[in-house]
């Protein structure tokens, strides 16, 4: 069977029988399920707190990993009704990146190329790239997965060349010692 409409067209009874009987719908999406809370025109405030309540006991496992998946909607869906500081908002920006880290390693998933990190989405109407599936660390890319336990790639390879320098400066001394030695 199919749910034949829009997640965001739906009102509070419908949103609660959808997900109570999502199995039987080919056509269920999770992700566009929880989209769908925020852009509802529909609902109040707390009746799309609830559906999100609700929804989150049904689909806990797949809500927390709406952190790696989609983070902007899920700091939305946490943050739905509340007025925040800019310190909290950067609070829970790092609680995400925290929680993003962990769930990755506790899955033992090593790349980085989910939801939205792994399209590109500038923002511009007529971008001719725009939904345009891209590879890891592409320069199409707009912002990228990043943790504070990450190596710096670009660091590496400035000590290494500082390395050779040093190794071809070395010889190139001892060279002229011995030279300026045997005149």
């Amino acid at each position: 069977m199919k749910l034949d409409r829009k997640f965001n067209e739906l009102s509070l009874p419908e949103y609660i029988r959808c997900i109570e009987n999502h199995k039987d719908y080919s056509d269920f999406n999770t992700l566009g399920l929880y989209r769908s809370i925020l852009e509802n025109e529909q609902l109040s405030l707390d009746e799309k707190i609830q559906v999100k309540d609700f929804a989150n006991t049904i689909f806990g496992k797949t809500y927390e990993f709406l952190q790696v998946k989609d983070p902007r909607t899920y700091f939305e869906l946490e943050t739905l009704g509340q007025e925040l500081t800019v310190a909290d908002e950067a609070q829970i920006w790092r609680t995400i990146q925290q929680n993003q880290e962990k769930i990755l390693a506790a899955k033992r998933i090593k790349h980085r190329n989910f939801g939205d990190h792994s399209k590109h989405n500038c923002g511009h109407p007529d971008c001719p790239m725009d939904g345009l599936m891209i590879r890891q660390d592409s320069w199409l890319t707009e912002y990228h997965m990043v943790f504070y336990t990450d190596k710096n790639k670009t660091g590496a390879k400035q000590k290494a060349k500082q390395r050779k320098k040093d190794r071809k400066n070395t010889h190139q001394l001892i060279q002229r010692d011995l030279d300026w030695e045997n005149q």
